[in-house]
Formats: C-alpha cells, structure tokens, sequence
C-alpha cells in the first residue's frame, strides 16, 4: 500500500462531508460495524456503506472481519487518518494527508520499497535487513 494522490478538490469533497468526517471520529474511538455507525448517525446502512467505501477507497478507513459468539462474521470500521493539513501559500495551497499505519504495515511498505529498488535481487537485501531489525544480533554493529 503506497502513498497515493488524489485531486485536491476530490479530497476537500470527501472531507466536507459531515457525515464522512463523523464517520472518521467515531471510528478512531473504537472500531464499528455499519449498523452501529448507522444507528449512532441516525442513517440507513446503505448510505453508511456509500461513505465507508469511499473512505476505504482513500486510505482514510480500515476494514476488519470480526467474529461474533455465534460465529457469524461481520465487518467492522475504524480510521487509518492520522493528520490533514491544509496549507495556504505561494498563491497556492496543499494538502498533507498522514495515514496510521501498523508495523505490520509499514513493514510491508519498507519490503516492498526496498525490493523495488533493488536490482539485484533480494537475497543480501534480506539479510541485511535482517541484521538491521534486530539490535540485539552478535554480529551487529
């Protein structure tokens, strides 16, 4: 999962909307299904999924299956937004979208960073990497 870009008025539409944003708070408490972001949003599912897929498709939201006592699976939501900042200068403006990222995934960019700039091969690469995420390796330093 690289960094992606999108159009500036794109991005000001997704978070100008109230109810993406309200979507986007509640879920950095807890992760929810689309039932409870319905109910806590007082509207039906099916809007709650227009907005989650969208957030989803933008980074801006995290997918997880769940497991109930029953063992029927069900998805819930939480945010993977970080930081926005909007920017004003030069006659211009930016805007710098920060993503949460777990280690497993910033582990999972760094790889595949790091394979991509390799040309040759992965087999020193791997070895060296692994020298360097364990500090505590005899043979490091």
């Amino acid at each position: 999962m690289g960094e992606k870009e999108w159009a500036p008025s794109h991005v000001l539409d997704v978070f100008g909307d109230d109810l993406a944003r309200q979507i986007l708070v509640l879920t950095s408490e807890r992760p929810l299904s689309a039932d409870e972001l319905a109910e806590h949003l007082d509207v039906s599912p099916p809007t709650v999924y227009r907005r989650v897929n969208e957030l989803i498709d933008h980074d801006l939201l995290k997918e997880r299956q769940q497991l109930d006592e029953d063992g029927h699976h069900y998805k819930t939501f939480e945010t993977a937004l970080k930081q926005i900042t909007f920017e004003i200068e030069d006659g211009g403006y930016n805007i710098d979208i920060q993503i949460r990222r777990s280690l497993v995934g910033k582990f999972e960019t760094f790889w595949t960073d790091l394979e991509q700039s390799s040309p040759q091969g992965t087999a020193n690469v791997t070895d060296q990497a692994a020298r360097d995420a364990t500090p505590d390796d005899p043979h490091h330093g």
